[in-house]
């Protein structure tokens, strides 16, 4: 079970690090545009608050995907290092995972699969796993 754990933390770490990625071309993209907004001198026909305007949304859709996308990272670290309070974070993280369609589904169900069992609770909690459950 030790392996799926694993598993499981690096394939959180590999999609948080795309989305915090995402987050940084949104900034360089909607920064480019601003810029562009600036250097053209409003010449475009652009109102002057076209600027600070996009700033904001760069801004507010940054911070939306790094809120997402930082506890994945997080909850990832702890899994590989096997950490017990990763376990409940990545379960709750698992669960929102399967809105994300097509890949955070598949993710949510493996991640629910793993944390789920009694093996992996065992093995986060450093104790040795009794099948008969005494």
């Amino acid at each position: 079970m030790e392996s799926h754990v694993k598993v499981l933390g690096i394939l959180h770490i590999v999609l948080s690090s795309m989305g915090l990625l995402g987050a940084l071309a949104v900034l360089v993209i909607f920064g480019g545009l601003a810029g562009i907004i600036r250097m053209s001198d409003h010449g475009a026909n652009l109102p002057p608050q076209a600027e600070p305007v996009l700033v904001a949304i760069a801004g507010v859709i940054c911070l939306v995907i790094v809120a997402v996308s930082l506890p994945g990272l997080i909850g990832g670290i702890g899994l590989l290092r096997l950490a017990p309070w990763s376990r409940i974070l990545m379960i709750v993280i698992s669960a929102i995972d399967l809105l994300n369609v097509p890949f955070g589904l598949a993710l949510g169900i493996y991640g629910l699969w793993v944390l789920l069992k009694p093996e992996t609770q065992a093995l986060l909690d450093r104790r040795r796993y009794d099948p008969a459950g005494y």
